[in-house]
């Protein structure tokens, strides 16, 4: 008796998943890219040269000393008007009053356009680590209120009138030079890091006290 002759359906291999596998669009490879890529430039942006940086600094210190120039040139005139009377020269004491008084006046943002403006100063992102934009504060203090404290209590010992005034006007003055000095020696200590930073020796800014 012969077997009957069977007749098998067609092979067909299994799929491993049931969902089928989408290749990543080219168009999105592009972007990822160009996403990398503007990392990587944005990244040697923020490494500046020192050359860069010290130019940079340069530029910084000359708008340092462009703000508190009047400021500080008024400081000196009084001092040189204070020291003029205390040495005897007391035949122009109401001219030295007003000098003093107007110079004072000058250290105040209100009634200086490059003081008022250095309120407003950014520090330009190559010198972001040097901390300038808090010395850029500490410059503005040492204008007001410290300098212009200073030319006030000047102004004081001027016109103090016997022995208890005039010591009174006196320490008050020292005092006010004492914190006019410290404010001087915190913004040299900044600059100092940053040209030691950067190997410049520019001039800084002549603060007086």
């Amino acid at each position: 008796m012969s077997t009957p002759a069977t007749t098998d359906p067609p092979y067909v291999p299994i799929r491993s998943s049931g969902w089928a596998t989408r290749r990543t669009p080219v168009w999105l490879l592009v972007v990822l890219a160009l996403v990398v890529g503007g990392i990587a430039l944005t990244s040697l942006h923020h490494k500046p040269s020192h050359a860069q940086q010290a130019s940079d600094l340069n530029g910084y210190l000359n708008d340092m000393n462009a703000a508190v120039e009047s400021c500080a040139g008024g400081v000196t005139e009084s001092q040189q008007a204070l020291s003029a009377v205390q040495s005897g020269d007391t035949g122009d004491l109401n001219t030295a009053v007003k000098l003093v008084n107007y110079n004072a006046a000058n250290c105040s943002p209100a009634n200086s356009q490059p003081l008022d403006d250095l309120t407003q100063y950014q520090v330009t992102e190559s010198l972001a680590s040097f901390n300038l934009q808090q010395c850029t504060n500490d410059f503005v203090t040492w204008a007001f209120p410290d300098a212009m404290q200073a030319q006030v209590d000047m102004a004081s010992v001027l016109t103090a009138k016997g022995a208890p005034a005039q010591a009174s006007a006196s320490a008050a003055l020292k005092r006010a030079l004492g914190k006019l000095d410290a404010e001087r020696a915190t913004i040299y200590s900044i600059l100092g890091a940053a040209e030691r930073a950067v190997s410049d020796h520019a001039a800084l800014p002549r603060l007086p006290g």
